[in-house]
């Protein structure tokens, strides 16, 4: 009896833990909302229906992205929006192309891990911790055939600092991981952030946060 007892026990904590556990989120924010007629599904895409699927919602072509920019790197994002497939399966890619001492800015994913070959060239990458680890700053010279990892909501960037182009492919591990260019979410958010903030944030003068807010901020995903 005392076994049964036990069983019983173990089974009702497990299922408290299974009923506690939440998906993690696949977008920026979603507020409840009780009335139907005005809800979106979230966390994922609704699924095609199977006897339909062919084996074209799960391929993809990528060409190299045009670095002509001024950052001179382009990303070329493979996430559930650019392959249907993907979805539910927790994982995604993108190419990075870049031009002789192009930059991929620092950014961060807010819901991906990423890891990190590089195919051609040599980048100088890095990643920063958080401020309960001192902001510490983890940098790496990767050559051909290296690989380096990004934690999770980490600020990194990745820099060309080769004399070709280079190139890279990153895997990420959510099918949409996100993305938050560093200088746009600041300088270029929409509304502006109030000047009196980042003045005070960057202990800087007005003219100063004036002159980057007018800059054009290039978005290099797509």
């Amino acid at each position: 009896m005392k076994g049964v007892y036990f069983l019983v026990a173990i089974l009702a904590l497990t299922s408290s833990i299974a009923s506690a556990y939440d998906p993690s989120p696949l977008q920026d924010f979603c507020v409840a909302l009780n009335d139907t007629k005005n809800a979106v599904f979230v966390n994922g895409k609704l699924c095609k229906d199977p006897k339909v699927v062919k084996a074209q919602d799960f391929f993809r072509h990528v060409e190299a992205g045009n670095t002509s920019n001024p950052l001179g790197a382009q990303v070329s994002q493979v996430f559930v929006d650019q392959l249907p497939g993907l979805n539910t399966l927790g994982i995604s890619m993108a190419r990075i192309d870049f031009a002789p001492k192009g930059l991929n800015a620092p950014h961060t994913h807010p819901r991906g891990t990423e890891i990190l070959i590089v195919v051609e060239g040599s980048l100088y990458v890095g990643f920063v911790s958080s401020n309960q680890d001192g902001n510490r700053l983890f940098t790496k010279v990767l050559n051909k055939g290296d690989v380096f990892v990004f934690p999770i909501g980490l600020i990194h960037f990745q820099l060309n600092v080769g004399y070709g182009n280079a190139v890279a492919i990153a895997a990420l591990s959510s099918q949409n991981p996100g993305t938050i260019i560093i200088a746009n979410a600041l300088f270029k958010s929409t509304p502006s952030i109030s000047s009196q903030v980042l003045t005070k944030a960057f202990q800087v003068d007005k003219s100063i946060i004036d002159y980057l807010q007018k800059q054009f901020w290039t978005d290099n995903n797509h």
